[in-house]
């Protein structure tokens, strides 16, 4: 298993990417998400943190030249769930919680991003107060759009300093190619949500990393440890 900073490290273009987790001392439940850009309009954004999480905005407005599929709030806290998406599909999914529905039955009434030719695979989480946590991928088959792939992932029982990732691209190209496998297990040790922000952060892309989410929760209390980054700092 290779660390989490290893493996971002190996890839130039991951695209947006989601890594839930246990911390080394099994205490926390860990939520990483990062945003990647290599359009003007793509790297035009900065994490803003609300009442209930974090949405996108656009650093400089008048660079805003289309905010659809760039623009929505990746991390929803509803109660003590953590949703955590690259889209709009973050509010499906905390409306059908708050209604007493399904993670994977909000994420059957969506599907991939229309975007084509990439076709830009939708990914979720959800991180329960114990500790556990699910994974999603809504894909195209092999870049065909008539068909939508959908895949579900549970870990009921995560050890601790590990966890998984899954991200939108496999690699950079021309069209882009989608995440391919099951989440991809890797080493989560940081002591906490500062340090392992930092590593995450040096880890992702120079040229192309955008913002940041890293938080560490309290199985215990609830309490947050929350950190974001964004390159547009001004």
């Amino acid at each position: 298993m290779t660390d989490l900073t290893a493996y971002l490290k190996q890839r130039v273009y991951p695209g947006r990417g989601i890594a839930l987790g246990r911390s080394a001392d099994g205490k926390k439940a860990l939520v990483v998400y990062f945003i990647m850009g290599r359009s003007v309009n793509s790297r035009n954004r900065v994490f803003v943190q609300t009442q209930d999480g974090i949405r996108t905005q656009a650093h400089d407005p008048a660079k805003m030249s289309d905010p659809s599929l760039i623009i929505y709030h990746p991390v929803r806290i509803v109660g003590r769930d953590t949703v955590v998406t690259n889209g709009d599909q973050t509010d499906t999914v905390r409306d059908a919680l708050l209604a007493g529905r399904s993670f994977a039955g909000a994420l059957r009434t969506r599907e991939f991003e229309p975007d084509g030719p990439n076709w830009t695979p939708r990914i979720s989480g959800l991180v329960r107060p114990d500790g556990s946590y699910k994974l999603s991928i809504l894909k195209s088959l092999d870049g065909d759009p008539a068909c939508c792939c959908r895949y579900f992932y549970e870990y009921e029982k995560p050890q601790p300093g590990l966890g998984h990732i899954i991200h939108t691209y496999a690699a950079d190209g021309e069209p882009l190619p989608s995440f391919t496998g099951e989440p991809a297990p890797v080493a989560m040790d940081a002591p906490d949500a500062g340090t392992l922000a930092e590593r995450v952060w040096a880890a992702l892309n120079e040229d192309n990393k955008v913002s940041l989410y890293v938080s560490a929760i309290g199985l215990a209390t609830g309490e947050r440890d929350t950190v974001i980054i964004n390159k547009h700092t001004g």
